[in-house]
């Protein structure tokens, strides 16, 4: 996935914590989220994003463009 060059990066530490736990769950919920052979619940999966955005290996993106707003994994970004 490519990132857009006017889109910007977020950092999820400066979002509130409910704008980032409804981020976060409509993240996981959308369509064409893959997760494996076993599948998780909801709070699983948003804790494992939380995880990931925590550690770096995951990071949010805001296109104002477009005035939509991504989740991409660090091995993502190239």
């Amino acid at each position: 996935m490519s990132i857009p060059e006017r889109a910007v990066e977020v950092p999820y530490a400066e979002l509130a914590p409910e704008t980032l736990r409804n981020l976060a769950e409509e993240f996981v919920t959308r369509d064409g989220t893959d997760y494996g052979a076993v599948e998780k619940t909801l709070g699983e999966k948003v804790e494992r994003l939380m995880r990931q955005l925590a550690s770096g290996d995951a990071h949010i993106f805001f296109d104002s463009e477009t005035e939509t707003i991504n989740i991409v994994a660090r091995r993502e970004l190239g």
